[in-house]
């Protein structure tokens, strides 16, 4: 005999295989713990312990709990600390980012990114189709060609060009149009990291002017020196990131014949300068307040941004001058509130 179930039976909800569930009692021991990466990028837990905050490092975990690589809270420990390559910080009960379940993005690009993208490669087409292929990264440039009514004229031309040179025959154009969604879709995350990049370059005026308002301060010279060159090479790097995705993308047919290639390389570029470009928007909106002229404010975020850049961009011998000078200073006075690990 079947019995029936009772109405008033509660229906437990189906658990998300990618949600951060640890089988240690540690785990869940305290309310407030959560992880994230350090300024020198490493992974760590962060509790409350005695009034304290505690900052223990993955590995450290795993030594004293015997949580290797291959037992599952090794696995997931290694899966959160992936993640938060892609997200600010990450609880337990929280879902892993995309980035590292579904090579999905765990973010959306606006509209307007999307249709930056999608205008950019139909004129890529169009373009190819008149014997002059070009990339247009400038959103003003590519808003004025499209306009262009011969342009425009050529559009239905181009996708059936394109149809005709990919095996498909001049009457299945709308196949094209398709690739090319597909192919928008993905670039729509590169041309909203453009965006953020071009903040970071306004960010960099202002470092500059104030470098040259400083450069007389004794207290401040140095800092602000060193600010001002660490920031150029920032943008060194990740312009020649977006160089490169830019040439690598920069044949819509060849781009057509390999869709799947294509969209891995984009979304492994996406997932890099999204990993790169997250901890700048913290600067990116006090910034846009700042005048280029002598105030202790300024000096202060000066310092902030040393601060942040110093590990990121600094070459290896002056960053091991530079912490190892740090450490000597740090064990004159105690840690204050902070135990580590």
């Amino acid at each position: 005999m079947v019995s029936a179930v009772e109405p008033n039976a509660e229906k437990k909800e189906p658990v998300d295989e990618n949600a951060i569930r640890f089988e240690h009692k540690f785990f869940s021991s305290f309310e407030e713990l959560y992880f994230r990466l350090t300024e020198s990028g490493e992974a760590v837990v962060v509790l409350k312990m005695a009034g304290n905050e505690a900052i223990l490092a993955f590995d450290g975990i795993k030594r004293e709990f015997g949580l290797t690589d291959d037992s599952a809270d090794g696995r997931l420990l290694n899966k959160v600390a992936e993640g938060l390559q892609f997200v600010r910080g990450l609880k337990p009960g929280d879902i892993l980012p995309k980035e590292v379940t579904t090579r999905e993005a765990s973010w959306d690009p606006t509209e307007r990114h999307r249709r930056i993208a999608r205008q950019r490669l139909t004129m890529q087409l169009v373009t190819w189709l008149t014997g002059d292929e070009h990339i247009f990264t400038s959103a003003e440039e590519l808003m004025q060609v499209a306009e262009d009514p011969q342009v425009k004229k050529n559009i239905n031309l181009a996708f059936a060009e394109a149809a005709e040179e990919l095996g498909l025959g001049r009457e299945r154009r709308d196949e094209v149009v398709m690739y090319i969604e597909s192919l928008a879709k993905e670039l729509a995350y590169i041309e909203a990291e453009r965006d953020i990049f071009a903040e970071i370059k306004k960010i960099d005026e202002k470092v500059q002017g104030l470098r040259r308002i400083y450069g007389s301060e004794r207290s401040m010279v140095e800092t602000a020196d060193q600010v001002g060159r660490l920031c150029q090479r920032a943008l060194k790097i990740f312009q020649e990131s977006f160089d490169q995705i830019d040439a690598q993308t920069g044949e819509i047919l060849a781009m057509l014949k390999n869709i799947d290639n294509q969209t891995e390389y984009i979304r492994s570029t996406r997932d890099e300068l999204h990993r790169r470009l997250l901890p700048w928007e913290d600067f990116i909106p006090a910034w846009k307040t700042v005048f280029v002229v002598r105030s202790d404010e300024n000096a202060s975020r000066i310092r902030d941004l040393y601060q942040f850049l110093a590990p990121r961009f600094m070459q290896v011998n002056e960053w091991v001058l530079v912490t190892k000078r740090g450490f000597e200073q740090a064990k004159k006075k105690p840690l204050g509130g902070v135990l580590r690990w």
